[in-house]
């Protein structure tokens, strides 16, 4: 199969799994706690909790390790670029008999190059491509090593380390570009992904209104200047990489919503502490 197909499956499958599990989890909230309304969510915190860190954990490297591929592949495509550059310039050591027909070859190998990347995803066309680049490499080689020993400059066999490089670089990024996060790192993540979505959706059968609440007040409030909320307004000011802007505003909101947390526990333990005497006081007045 190929391997966009396979990408396409894989997210499909997933993003479905997620949502049968999503509503299957639901399913299972709403018979729990049908049947004990108290203890139903009883250590489901600290699994929920696991689970979705070994899933956040599988998301930051899978990302993390993209983005250092895609990094090495792009550094990969300059110093190709700089090598064939050079290969080039140093043909003018060579006799000036031999240069035409090197920097034909050359063409042909930089369009045969080109052509590999341009025709992804035909992988059938990509490798005939690749098979037309290794042979012009020894086209190139064989001309350019006859030219070196008819030459009597010394000169011209700075040629041949430069051909080295290029077709040097030309190998490692045929091989960047075939490494690939192992099978086992997908399977965990889409199992971590559906786990995550059952224990969600088991949530969710406990939960209140709320979110479609907060849902449409975000979207209602995207009147700039008038009726934007604080995390609408955050959003924004990442869009415009107002990155030092954004910290601000969340750090204010952070430090505002401790001091608001700070006397509502402290309202909430003086409101237990009063239950419990309360608790206590009435066996008393009973006996008497």
């Amino acid at each position: 199969m190929d391997r966009n197909l396979r990408s396409i499956t894989f997210a499909a499958g997933l993003f479905v799994g997620m949502i049968l599990l999503l509503e299957l989890g639901r399913r299972l909230g709403r018979r729990r706690q049908s049947m004990d309304e108290t203890g139903a969510r009883a250590g489901l915190g600290a699994v929920e909790g696991a689970v979705f860190a070994l899933l956040g954990l599988l998301l930051a490297f899978t990302f993390s390790g993209a983005a250092t591929r895609f990094d090495a592949r792009r550094q990969l495509i300059v110093e190709e670029a700089n090598a064939i550059g050079t290969a080039w310039l140093r043909l003018d050591l060579l006799p000036a008999a031999a240069q035409p027909e090197l920097r034909d070859l050359f063409r042909h190998y930089l369009d045969t190059r080109l052509a590999v990347y341009r025709k992804i995803p035909d992988m059938a066309a990509v490798r005939a491509e690749l098979a037309n680049a290794n042979a012009l490499q020894g086209q190139i080689w064989g001309r350019a090593t006859v030219a070196c020993k008819e030459s009597a400059n010394p000169l011209t066999a700075q040629l041949i380390p430069a051909l080295n490089q290029m077709f040097d670089i030309a190998s490692t990024r045929t091989a960047a570009a075939q490494i690939h996060p192992p099978a086992v790192i997908f399977f965990l993540l889409g199992g971590a992904a559906w786990m995550s979505s059952l224990l969600a959706g088991f949530a969710m059968a406990f939960a209140r209104a709320v979110g479609e609440y907060g849902s449409v007040v975000f979207i209602a409030g995207n009147m700039p200047m008038k009726t934007e909320i604080t995390p609408l307004l955050i959003i924004t000011k990442l869009d415009q990489y107002d990155y030092a802007g954004a910290t601000a505003i969340a750090v204010v909101m952070l430090v505002f919503s401790m001091i608001l947390l700070l006397p509502i526990n402290l309202l909430q333990k003086w409101s237990s502490s009063r239950e419990e005497k309360t608790t206590e006081l009435i066996p008393d007045v009973m006996e008497t």
